[in-house]
């Protein structure tokens, strides 16, 4: 069987990395070994994150269907203030992809972030995972590890961790341990490992920046940061991939474990998401196009690229079927497997992509090249792929076109709950604290 092991970044931008167009920092090439993984496997240039922000799209990677058919993942995000909500996370009856997996026969852990609700009503290993060290919160400090609540939450199952540390390579140091001790271990299960960093979400800290960790007076640090600080994080996390590929090296485990690697979301006020517009909480192109890397050597074409239209539940439906695992028939999965694509069987599919936001009443359809988009009450129709900056509005020489597609996602979100009146709006930033990108 096959092993799997699942990384997610957090507010990466879609020209942050090397392979994506991303440019030299000053230290060199920010990311070799992701860069490597590409060169190594498949590209997807049409992948997107089912949210434009974090613990909405992290339900989806679980459930593998739409996140708004789950409460907690109606707030956008789940702020530190649902610490003790018994209704905002992500119910353990559900089933996710680890609890599926895990059916399946495979030994599941998660290192990193979880960001889908508190114990004792949730948690990762209430929803499939055996083992887990990381955060609960959506974000901590780098070095002292407490939430936007000055709570401490770095966790080793249901235990507060007192691990000292640089969070990104703590992160890395686990998910080596784990692969060191499956593939050391002849008689072990198939393992599916979710390696979800924090890196490059703020605040805006590098493995050399503890200084900071007791001058900054809030996490969303709107004070400090600069791009090449924001570089070097993402570099950081990088040199842990490249520990955890020569774990797998080390065990002969490389040849047969299938690795994704993507953002949660799109880039935030450091990162490059060129050529798009936008970035986290838009549903402009900026915000939700992602990079979505695939690497198989017993599957996959090495140094390939993909244009099938895709989100994050498709990739998560798509590691369940690579490890043989079913669905649940009591539960709605609305992600579509890839594996066609994956195994070079068929270019792409047609696959229709559908968001809706309650921030500024933002509504996205992607459907071949075309693009519905409402923010506020404006209403615009992109051909996307001849104008990925979404610049040329062409809602006033097709109207039928935008008609079409308002009415196509319309029928769409009819089969979906609506948005309560109760659900949060967290923003960190708004234009007093910087001009708008």
């Amino acid at each position: 069987m096959t092993n799997i092991i699942y990384i997610v970044a957090d507010d990466l931008g879609y020209a942050d990395l090397g392979c994506y167009g991303g440019r030299e920092a000053q230290f060199g090439q920010v990311s070799p070994n992701i860069d490597k993984l590409a060169k190594e496997g498949l590209m997807f240039h049409n992948g997107y994150s089912n949210s434009p922000v974090c613990s909405p799209t992290r339900f989806a990677l679980m459930s593998m269907a739409y996140q708004y058919r789950l409460r907690g993942a109606l707030e956008e995000p789940m702020s530190t203030a649902t610490r003790y909500s018994k209704t905002l996370g992500l119910p353990p009856e559900v089933p996710t992809l680890p609890s599926l997996l895990k059916k399946a026969g495979y030994q599941t852990a998660l290192v990193g972030k979880w960001h889908l609700g508190y114990p004792p009503h949730f948690g990762p290993r209430a929803s499939g995972y055996d083992a887990f060290f990381g955060i609960m919160a959506g974000g901590v400090d780098y070095f002292s590890h407490k939430s936007s609540r000055d709570e401490h939450d770095l966790w080793s199952n249901e235990e507060k961790s007192g691990e000292i540390g640089y969070l990104t390579d703590l992160i890395s140091d686990k998910a080596v341990d784990f692969v060191n001790s499956q593939g050391g271990d002849s008689e072990a299960k198939p393992f599916f490992l979710s390696v979800h960093y924090t890196a490059p979400h703020w605040p805006w800290e590098t493995r050399d920046d503890e200084h900071l960790s007791d001058q900054i007076t809030s996490l969303g640090h709107l004070e400090g940061g600069n791009i090449h600080t924001y570089r070097k994080m993402i570099h950081h996390m990088d040199e842990g991939i490249g520990r955890i590929m020569a774990a797998l090296e080390a065990h002969g485990l490389t040849q047969d474990t299938l690795i994704v690697f993507t953002s949660d979301n799109g880039g935030e006020r450091f990162s490059d998401n060129w050529p798009l517009v936008g970035g986290k909480m838009d549903l402009t192109e900026g915000g939700i196009r992602v990079p979505w890397i695939v690497r198989w050597p017993a599957v996959v074409t090495p140094g390939t690229s993909s244009d099938q239209h895709c989100m994050t539940m498709d990739f998560s439906r798509t590691l369940l079927a690579a490890g043989g695992g079913e669905v649940d028939p009591n539960y709605p999965v609305d992600g579509v497997s890839l594996l066609s694509v994956l195994k070079g069987e068929s270019a792409s599919f047609e696959r229709p992509l559908y968001w809706r936001m309650k921030h500024r009443q933002q509504r996205a359809l992607r459907v071949g090249p075309w693009k519905y988009l409402k923010v506020d009450e404006q209403e615009y129709l992109f051909n996307v792929d001849n104008d990925a900056r979404e610049r040329a509005n062409l809602s006033k020489i097709k109207p039928e076109k935008l008609a079409a597609m308002k009415q196509q996602w319309l029928d769409w979100n009819a089969t979906m709950p609506a948005i309560p009146e109760d659900a949060v709006v967290s923003l960190v930033y708004s234009t007093e604290d910087m001009p708008q990108r």
